[in-house]
């Protein structure tokens, strides 16, 4: 009993760094905001032309996901410019930052929850 007590509390300790591992290229919407405001990040939505139309994090520029690989270089200049990756859900965004990372963008992350937890924190949004 005291074994698995033991356990139980070590894998409840180690949970935090291994769930942090896991959310390592993504930031919340107040950690963009500060990569934004402090260290001039790009914001790239990932989304399809239509999806952003429909609304898209303010100042951001629209590069589908499918052309990323071939257009990111030329959208961002410097590869040590913090990039944020964003789409409605998020799951595009993260796949995308892995990329833009593979690319050589050391900082490329995504948007935690996408457009969705952008709106819902209540920051700006705009429509095309």
């Amino acid at each position: 009993m005291l074994i698995s007590v033991a356990l139980t509390s070590g894998g409840l300790l180690l949970w935090p760094v291994l769930a942090g591992g896991a959310r390592a290229g993504s930031v919340t919407p107040a950690e963009a905001v500060q990569l934004i405001n402090r260290e001039k990040a790009v914001v790239i939505d990932v989304g399809e032309p239509n999806e952003f139309a429909a609304g898209h994090v303010m100042g951001a520029r629209n590069l589908p996901f499918g052309q990323l690989e071939d257009k990111l270089a030329g959208l961002v200049k410097n590869k040590t410019t913090p990039v944020i990756m964003v789409c409605p859900v998020g799951a595009r965004a993260a796949r995308a930052a892995g990329l833009a990372r593979k690319l050589g963008f050391e900082q490329a992350r995504s948007v935690a929850g996408g457009l969705r937890a952008w709106r819902d924190a209540s920051l700006p949004v705009e429509k095309a």
